[in-house]
């Protein structure tokens, strides 16, 4: 998505959201130990090794805030970042889809992300991660339908958009919003992000400040559509 869908008064908005010193806050194994749900949350979600702790790191401008591994599944718990000034928490969701994890894993992963959709009230939106090279896979639509069931917004965000050419990435922007297009509680726009690059992380930034900013997060900036 080129930043012209974005006013540079938005884009400007967006890098502020983010320029503002994020740090981790705390792991969480279980619901009884997740903070006071006194200010609004975004979560990133996504499987296994798509990249939601490198987008985070993109995002704040921090290398090592997030950790990052080539090992799948290794974000086991809810992993909560805030920043000076902001009534926001970003929260990275345990992966999902690892076939080789153990089923015990998987039942608690199971159980901790369905209560946590079920029961956070601040929640806003969820990032839903696809890495634009596979597609929407089975086990983004197990989540997708856990996301319906909650009836928690979400939006989808491509990653790696710098592995694949740009017709091919186009393609799959078009594909994914039209399987998306279904859903009730999926957020129409899609965008296309590469960590590494640079691409679509401005773009974002602003979608993520409009949101903030609809909901009295960040004030001075125009309202979420």
């Amino acid at each position: 998505m080129s930043t012209a869908a974005f006013s540079a008064e938005e884009l400007a908005a967006g890098e502020a959201l983010f320029s503002r010193g994020w740090r981790f806050v705390k792991s969480v194994p279980d619901l009884q130990f997740l903070p006071s749900a006194d200010r609004a949350e975004i979560a990133l979600a996504g499987r296994s090794n798509v990249g939601k702790s490198s987008l985070i790191n993109a995002l704040v401008r921090q290398r090592g805030l997030a950790r990052t591994s080539n090992t799948p599944g290794r974000t086991q718990e809810l992993n909560f970042f805030e920043a000076p000034g902001v009534a926001l928490f970003l929260v990275d969701m345990p992966g999902y889809g690892f076939a080789e994890a153990p089923k015990a894993n998987v039942e608690a992963w199971t159980r901790l992300v369905r209560d946590y959709l079920r029961g956070r009230p601040n929640l806003l939106r969820v990032l839903l991660l696809v890495d634009c090279r596979h597609g929407l896979k089975d086990a983004d639509r197990t989540m997708m339908k856990l996301l319906d069931e909650a009836a928690v917004s979400y939006q989808a965000v491509l990653t790696k958009a710098d592995k694949i050419k740009p017709p091919r990435l186009a393609a799959m922007v078009a594909e994914t919003e039209a399987e998306l297009a279904a859903h009730a509680a999926a957020f129409a726009r899609v965008l296309a992000t590469s960590s590494q690059g640079g691409s679509g992380i401005p773009e974002l930034k602003a979608e993520l400040a409009l949101l903030a900013a609809g909901h009295g997060v960040l004030p001075g900036a125009s309202a979420s559509p």
